[in-house]
């Protein structure tokens, strides 16, 4: 059975179904399950999720094969014996949303959608290989155990304390591997830790079990693999539990992408393995599982695809599995969006073996085959298209009198060669304003959609250059917007041939692409084959950006570095304190006070202070002895003020009786 459940989020899942090995399901970057018939070459089946754009797919892991009964009691077909050839029918889809899909390969359609038990992305899945169980691992740190006949979770508990990226259930069904930076193997029947493994720096992608022994009888191995690691672990399982080691090591050239294994049932059986790592190398391995083993083990034989171009330039090994015999191994190379199968006979005598193959001609054969929209006009000799900006007219474009019509009747039947021509079409003459003639007018946008065509259907780089040297976006945009329809498809794939050339010439490409996808969307989007035609496309433009998100990152944190030294560089410099007062504040006071203040200041400085002083107390003198003189001479006055009073107080006592 094919390992595909522990792939980690950076890689696209490809995965061949079990036993038979008839379909190659696979996820590519638009979100689109495709499964592909490896007998046949074709495509099979195409299933396009809800959300494939938003929840896109992490992981596939196909079922155990089982019986399907065609007809009305199809959905009965997880209870019935085996009357029918067991094929491989569902297929489990974790979803970056936290929902697994189950997809039917006999019904074509989605069987059911498994969801509310992860609130993360679900990283692995994993059948149970005798009940209708399934094991989902996610970013939220748990496992959830489903039912598939009732849709719903069995159980569900926490696995570890980062996220849970790859899972593996034994041959027998009792035990269950899990693993984020530790493995941990659990038993089933009571969701408890039956061992721990540690031996991993970074998160483990890959799980699968080795042997199909029982774990009481140090016979159980296992294998593991981590993320940017180079190495393929393989674990005991032993009675007296010092397992903490690994037991064997594999290296390889990157890390591991796709395992597929034969299982050692005995001591005596080697246990056979194929890993295609991530720099697209295929490692096969032959060993005996009997203890450990200190030196790292190399594979028995390496395989490498390459094209046959001059400069090869090596095909990337998508996925493999192991046949039957020992030579024959199927493969699945090229890209994901229509990948090759073949089956190819192996001698693992030789430690490396280069495999050569023509992909572009095997991709171009089905392309043919398939039903294009995109045909070529066919001309007719006899007839005269009378639409500007079609071969027959020259430009400059010339005041024209009956005369010259007839005698281009006549001419037209000779037709000018494409170099005649480009001599004739000046493309540096340009009107000059007003003092032009009235005669001649300037090169129009529609004589480079003119050239434009006759340079793709001709591929003449020459004509070619010329158009597309220019900068102006609108003479673009007009130019590309009266293409004909034939002629946009070719235009598309001259740009993504320029576009892989000099960073230069991409910069004026870019500009040819945007202007093409704003005007011929509605076109491009009904080609039956534009997943193939743009595929290129696609990978080079993902392959250039892919550097982009890690250097902005690079200079977020230069640029807060930078920022940081020019911050302590100021702090340090501390410059004069300036001592000047820059306000002033005065309370105000009352009216009496300002006159009272205005009075005892002087209104000069007097140095004769203290004459001033001596004056002011005997003047003060003076007047307490006026004061008691006039004491002393009025005695009766005081009287008479007094007598008044009384007097004034007995009036207003009358008054009140009144």
């Amino acid at each position: 059975m094919a390992a595909g459940g522990g792939s980690s989020s950076l890689q696209l899942p490809c995965v061949f179904s079990p036993k038979s090995r008839q379909y190659l399901a696979l996820c590519a970057q638009d979100g689109r399950l495709r499964i592909w018939n490896t007998d046949s070459k074709t495509l099979h089946q195409e299933y396009v999720p809800s959300a494939h754009l938003s929840a896109t797919c992490i992981c596939i892991t196909w079922g155990p094969c089982r019986t399907v009964k065609e007809g009305p009691q199809r959905k009965k077909r997880k209870s019935e014996a085996g009357q029918v050839e067991e094929k491989a029918d569902l297929l489990a889809m974790g979803t970056a949303a936290g929902t697994v899909l189950i997809y039917s390969t006999a019904k074509g359609s989605l069987h059911c959608t498994l969801d509310g038990g992860h609130s993360g992305a679900v990283n692995c899945v994993q059948w149970h290989p005798e009940d209708s169980i399934l094991y989902s691992g996610s970013d939220d740190t748990n496992i959830v155990e489903w039912d598939l006949q009732t849709g719903k979770t069995r159980s569900k508990w926490k696995a570890d304390r980062a996220a849970v990226t790859s899972l593996s259930v034994s041959p027998d069904g009792k035990l269950l591997l899990s693993a984020g930076q530790v493995i941990k193997m659990w038993d089933l029947d009571t969701k408890e830790v039956y061992r721990k493994f540690t031996g991993h720096s970074t998160a483990v992608t890959t799980l699968c079990f080795a042997t199909t022994r029982p774990p009481d009888s140090n016979g159980l191995y296992f294998l593991s693999g981590a993320a940017h690691d180079r190495l393929l672990s393989v674990w005991q399982v032993r009675e007296d539990g010092k397992d903490k080691n690994s037991v064997v090591s594999f290296t390889l050239t990157d890390e591991p992408q796709h395992i597929d294994l034969v299982t050692s049932n005995r001591k005596e059986e080697a246990l056979r393995m194929a890993v295609v790592c991530k720099d697209g190398q295929l490692h096969l391995f032959e060993h005996f599982l009997n203890g450990p083993c200190k030196k790292p083990m190399s594979p028995s034989c390496t395989v490498q695809m390459s094209d046959t171009k001059d400069s090869p330039v090596p095909i990337p090994l998508l996925a493999a599995g192991l046949g039957a015999d020992t030579r024959s191994i199927l493969l699945a190379y090229g890209n994901h969006l229509q990948p090759v199968m073949e089956k190819v006979e192996i001698n693992t005598s030789e430690r490396h073996i280069c495999l050569t193959r023509d992909v572009h001609t095997s991709l171009s054969l089905s392309i043919e085959t398939a039903v294009s929209k995109v045909k070529t006009p066919i001309v007719n000799t006899n007839s005269r298209v009378l639409v500007p900006g079609l071969p027959g007219h020259q430009a400059p474009v010339k005041g024209i009198s009956q005369g010259s019509e007839k005698r281009k009747k006549d001419t037209d039947t000779k037709e000018m060669s494409i170099a005649e021509r480009i001599g004739e079409i000046d493309l540096s003459s340009v009107s000059k304003g007003k003092g032009a003639p009235k005669g001649t007018i300037s090169l129009q946008t529609d004589n480079f959609a003119v050239l434009l065509v006759q340079g793709l259907e001709s591929s003449d780089a020459n004509i070619l250059n010329k158009v597309f040297q220019t900068r102006k976006e609108m003479v673009i945009k007009k130019t590309v917007a009266r293409l004909p329809l034939p002629a946009v498809l070719p235009l598309v794939e001259e740009i993504t041939k320029r576009l892989q050339g000099h960073p230069f010439t991409a910069v004026l490409m870019v500009r040819w692409l945007k202007a093409v996808l704003m005007h011929h969307t509605s076109y491009l989007a009904s080609l039956p084959d534009l997943v193939t035609q743009l595929g290129v496309l696609y990978h080079m433009i993902e392959s250039r950006v892919k550097m982009f998100h890690k250097l902005t990152k690079l200079h977020g944190k230069l640029y807060l570095l930078m920022t940081q030294v020019a911050t302590s560089d100021s702090s340090n410099t501390v410059t004069d304190v300036d001592h000047t007062a820059k306000l002033v504040y005065e309370e105000e006071s009352s009216d009496e006070d300002e006159a009272s203040g205005d009075e005892g200041l002087p209104d000069h400085d007097s140095d004769n202070w203290e004459e001033e002083e001596e004056e002011a107390t005997e003047e003060k003198m003076e007047e307490d002895k006026e004061e008691h003189a006039d004491e002393e001479e009025d005695p009766d006055n005081r009287t008479d003020s007094k007598a008044n009073g009384e007097e004034d107080m007995e009036h207003g006592d009358e008054s009140e009786e009144e």
